[in-house]
């Protein structure tokens, strides 16, 4: 079962590349500072994960304005993501979970995928204040559901 509601976030560190190399991005430099969105998706190039972060990336401006950070995070390595995210213009980091550590800190790992993939992150979606607790919360055995990103917008209105 996700994280809940009211925990403290879990920490992390993870890889992004970008054209100048490999950067860290930390959680914790969030902290005191904005907002943060995590929205885990199990896969790059699969065409429920491009629509997802593509409306995303369609709609970045209404987080600004709510003074969240936004990052996607999958098991893919991070040149698959930086593939993924230059073919269809994705702005926001996507950040690399290869060993899977921060998918399993937040309890959204799938144990089998689709039948026989194991250990890809489920769909799901966290909202982060500036104190580092988790404002809400939402993940789905269903790879095939968004996420409620109208509910996301609202927890971080009342942020």
């Amino acid at each position: 079962m996700a994280l809940t509601v009211g925990t403290k976030a879990p920490e992390f560190t993870l890889k992004h590349l970008t054209d100048e190399g490999l950067v860290d991005v930390s959680l914790a430099d969030n902290f005191g500072k904005t907002n943060t969105v995590l929205l885990f998706f199990p896969l790059a190039f699969s065409s429920i994960c491009t629509d997802e972060l593509c409306g995303i990336r369609d709609t970045l401006a209404d987080y600004d304005a709510l003074d969240a950070a936004v990052y996607g995070i999958s098991i893919d390595g991070p040149h698959a993501l930086q593939a993924f995210g230059s073919q269809n213009g994705i702005t926001f980091p996507l950040l690399s979970d290869f060993n899977k550590e921060v998918a399993s800190a937040y309890d959204v790992l799938f144990e089998e995928f689709i039948g026989w993939m194991k250990g890809v992150a489920k769909r799901s979606a966290f909202v982060i204040n500036k104190s580092g607790e988790i404002i809400y919360s939402e993940s789905s055995d269903d790879p095939k559901q968004l996420p409620d990103f109208e509910a996301i917008k609202s927890a971080l209105k009342g942020a």
